[in-house]
């Protein structure tokens, strides 16, 4: 095989590649055991029917398409390799030439990583560190367990507040006729979580328990179901049951009921101390992005809009699995935030886009700096993998390999080695002043 490439245009690279014909004829034959077992031969056997026999019915020409998918993958791979091109996307093949003694010649367009200016790298600002945590942090941190380990109870007398949880019917209207998914009932609703159409949760503030109420409201324009969307509702409200979050008393049996310990001193000074430690990774990553920030900043680059795209598609197959964590899906999350998947996508744009720039720029100072990652490194951290999962770290290495992710898991490594030189290469605030 041969393989020449010429670049046509930013990050677009045309590759022309050539098979030879042995190849060629080795496709052909698989090609012709893959197919023989289907067709039908009047006085064979499925299976049976000689190579010449099947050519002259069916002509050699119907081998060609299997052949042409049996050679393509691994000819195109081949040929990135050869090249030492880094495709971002699917190619776009023209087969120039292609049949029986002759070679194989095709066309692939595709599109590249592109080529990245930096700038300074080696001495940047970055805030100084500040893990302390005052009183105020340990209050609110708290109150938060308090809310957490707060009872529901029931308001027998009065009316609903911002903040309770309230046990509704609801009929949706629009334009005088029911809409699909406008009803529900004993549906319970967090008021203040602002979970329903903007305007719904305000208007059952203040209702008290056997309450009706017409809650008047109008859908967002985005609104994901188009024949919904900035349409005025009318939704007929019975309110069923108040609850309330009773709060418990922040004193030595709160501490005994949430943990080891006998007294609220003795919590609180534990208490202090994780949140030192979470205080410390938080400000970490928050250097390290802010780092990453500033010298992807100075950087010249051109992102494809390929490398955006499949950022993107992470980006919304992490969201999903996430919020079926929560017992959600996508349809319902939709129902609820008014938004559509293309509505979704353009809100995480701007993340995918940082994202890959921030990469771009690492994996250019990574090649500049020579920085790579060792075997002993990769088995250090399937080690640590180990110790995390309780599986053996070969076990963990032949899944990794399996699947084809050993090459992202060293990447990754690359990409933590990297920052970490820049860390140290860096200057704080406090340094500089």
């Amino acid at each position: 095989m041969t393989a020449t490439w010429e670049k046509i245009e930013k990050n677009v690279v045309s590759i022309d590649v050539e098979v030879g014909s042995e190849q060629v004829k080795d496709a052909l034959d698989q090609a012709f055991k893959k197919v023989v077992g289907k067709v039908n031969v009047p006085g064979f056997r499925k299976g049976k029917v000689p190579r010449s026999i099947f050519e002259s019915r069916f002509g050699v020409e119907s081998l060609y398409q299997d052949a042409i998918d049996i050679l393509l993958p691994v000819a195109y791979s081949d040929a990135l390799k050869e090249s030492g091109i880094e495709a971002v996307d699917r190619p776009e093949i023209d087969v120039e030439q292609f049949g029986k003694g002759q070679s194989f010649k095709f066309k692939a367009k595709v599109t590249v990583k592109p080529e990245v200016t930096l700038g300074d790298y080696r001495g940047i600002e970055i805030p100084a560190a500040n893990s302390e945590v005052s009183e105020e942090e340990l209050a609110a941190e708290l109150e938060r367990l308090q809310q957490r380990h707060a009872e529901l109870v029931v308001v027998e007398e009065g009316a609903a507040e911002n903040g309770d949880t309230v046990v509704i019917d609801f009929d949706g209207f629009v334009d005088g006729e029911a809409f699909e998914g406008g009803q529900a009932e004993r549906y319970s609703l967090e008021l203040g979580s602002n979970s329903f159409i903007p305007g719904f949760e305000e208007q059952v503030v203040g209702l008290a328990t056997g309450d009706f109420k017409d809650v008047e409201v109008s859908f967002p324009e985005d609104y994901h179901a188009e024949n919904l969307a900035g349409k005025p509702a009318v939704f007929k409200v019975k309110l069923h049951e108040i609850k309330r979050k009773n709060l418990p008393a922040l004193d030595d049996e709160f501490a005994k009921d949430v943990s080891e310990f006998d007294t609220l001193d003795e919590y609180k000074q534990d208490l202090s101390a994780k949140l030192k430690e979470r205080k410390e990774k938080e400000d970490e990553q928050a250097r390290e992005t802010a780092l990453v920030d500033k010298i992807a900043a100075s950087a010249e680059v051109e992102i494809p809009e390929a490398m955006i795209n499949s950022e993107v598609d992470f980006l919304l197959r992490d969201f999903e699995n996430r919020i079926k964590q929560q017992g959600l899906n996508m349809e319902l999350y939709f129902q609820f935030s008014g938004q559509d998947e293309a509505a979704l996508r353009d809100q995480m744009r701007a993340d995918g886009e940082k994202r890959v720039l921030n990469n771009l720029v690492l994996d250019a100072i990574a090649k500049q700096e020579s920085i790579e990652v060792s075997e002993e490194e990769v088995n250090e951290e399937l080690e640590n993998l180990s110790k995390m999962y309780s599986r053996p770290a070969a076990e963990l290495r032949e899944i990794f390999e399996r699947n084809g992710n050993l090459d992202n898991m060293k990447e990754d490594l690359k990409l933590r080695k990297t920052i970490k030189f820049l860390l140290d290469n860096s200057k704080t605030a406090t340094e500089v002043a």
